[in-house]
């Protein structure tokens, strides 16, 4: 099955479902204002979707691990997050916005399935000598998607109305089913020798993501990180006012962030082996931390520069991320251990872009200089995390 299972058809459906993900948020956020006519709804929609991962993320995880056809479970979960976002759709101005917003949430528990929980599975796509290069060009996929997701829900929304974005952006998701669905299975001798239970795996997968300190410190890196890229999306429609000229043009510097990210991706994939994974994850912090206060300077060709380099940490240190997991992560963890890095990752977004507002409001280059703070912080954690622990037993589980 491994064999007869391409690459190719892999990232087409990461891609797929990675950007009707992107897609759906911004979609979302102009479908509550245009039938609920609220932005205070439009935004808790968002934040109702997001805010569950880091619940949803864990105990997703585990199931995929516990699972012996884990790809018939993703395309479960993409079919159910899917079925979410229509059933929100419809709900807008039918149902009570408190019902619509729980039903939000509970979409939001599958989220993780569409960044970790894909990711997770592709030591089974490929062998281990060509993981490192299929791991960047799965890191390259998150970038495509950051790229086109918000583009289309825009040019969608705009030409054909809010409603069809949010709708597009089911179809890419359920486009990839097929790929999630024919993933490769899990070897025999590994699904029948799961004796514990969920809770101990919930717990196990936690002491190895605390316990190892490279998987340790490259977590705590990212999420820091996270942080840093939620202030600096806050400031976005204010930078494109006040920098570009409109608060419309401020997606242009998302397009600069994902477009520099998926270069550098690619520079990655020629060359896996170029720079240790480890070393790339401080790094590109301290470069997102060297762009953020760049972008302090607020003059429109510095600012875009800035992005530019900012998407330069950014790519890289996905993939340096997903590597280290690969590489740290037992195999009867693995699924867990990726869903709940994407959780992790997805809170210190949602609370980096929470903690702004009111900073943006009062000064745009503070909040960028604390964005520049917090980028910095996260190269610092790394080196403050402990470099070595004891080894568990489950380290001789750990995949080459």
């Amino acid at each position: 099955m491994r064999r007869r299972y391409s690459l190719h058809f892999y990232l087409a459906g990461a891609v797929a479902a990675r950007a009707g993900d992107e897609m759906s948020g911004p979609a979302l956020m102009l479908a509550g204002f245009a039938l609920a006519g609220s932005t205070v709804e439009a935004s808790s929609l968002l934040a109702g979707i997001t805010v569950s991962a880091a619940v949803g993320g864990p105990v997703l995880g585990a199931l995929l691990d516990r699972a012996g056809q884990p790809g018939r479970l993703l395309a479960g979960a993409l079919v159910m997050y899917a079925a979410g976002l229509g059933t929100i759709l419809v709900g807008l101005g039918r149902l009570p916005f408190a019902v619509t917003i729980l039903i939000a949430v509970v979409t939001g528990l599958l989220g993780p399935a569409l960044s970790g929980g894909w990711t997770a599975q592709l030591p089974r796509v490929v062998l281990g000598d060509d993981l490192p290069r299929a791991n960047a060009l799965d890191a390259m996929t998150f970038s495509v998607a950051s790229l086109a997701g918000p583009a289309l829900a825009g040019g969608v929304a705009e030409t054909l109305g809010a409603p069809t974005a949010v709708l597009v952006s089911v179809v890419l998701i359920v486009l990839a089913l097929p790929t999630a669905w024919m993933l490769p299975a899990r070897a025999g001798r590994a699904r029948d020798s799961r004796t514990t239970s969920m809770i101990s795996d919930l717990a196990a997968g936690m002491r190895v993501i605390v316990g190892r300190p490279s998987l340790a410190r490259a977590t705590l890196t990212s999420v820091i990180s996270c942080v840093a890229q939620g202030i600096l999306t806050a400031c976005i429609p204010l930078l494109g006012d006040r920098v570009l000229g409109g608060a419309g043009r401020g997606a242009v510097l998302l397009s600069c962030t994902a477009l520099s990210a998926l270069a550098a991706n690619a520079v990655l994939a020629r060359f896996p082996r170029s720079v240790a994974p480890d070393t790339i994850i401080w790094a590109s912090a301290l470069v997102q931390a060297v762009a953020l206060a760049l972008a302090t300077w607020s003059q429109p060709v510095v600012l875009i520069v800035a992005v530019l380099i900012a998407g330069v940490g950014e790519g890289p240190q996905l993939a340096a991320l997903f590597a280290i997991r690969h590489r740290e992560a037992p195999e009867h963890l693995r699924g867990q251990i990726f869903t709940t890095g994407a959780s992790l990752k997805i809170t210190g977004f949602a609370l980096g872009a929470a903690v702004a507002g009111p900073v943006v409001i009062w000064s745009l280059p503070s909040a960028l200089a604390l964005a520049a703070s917090v980028a910095a912080l996260a190269t610092l954690a790394f080196f403050a995390t402990p470099s070595a622990t004891t080894a568990s037993p489950e380290r001789s589980l750990n995949l080459g």
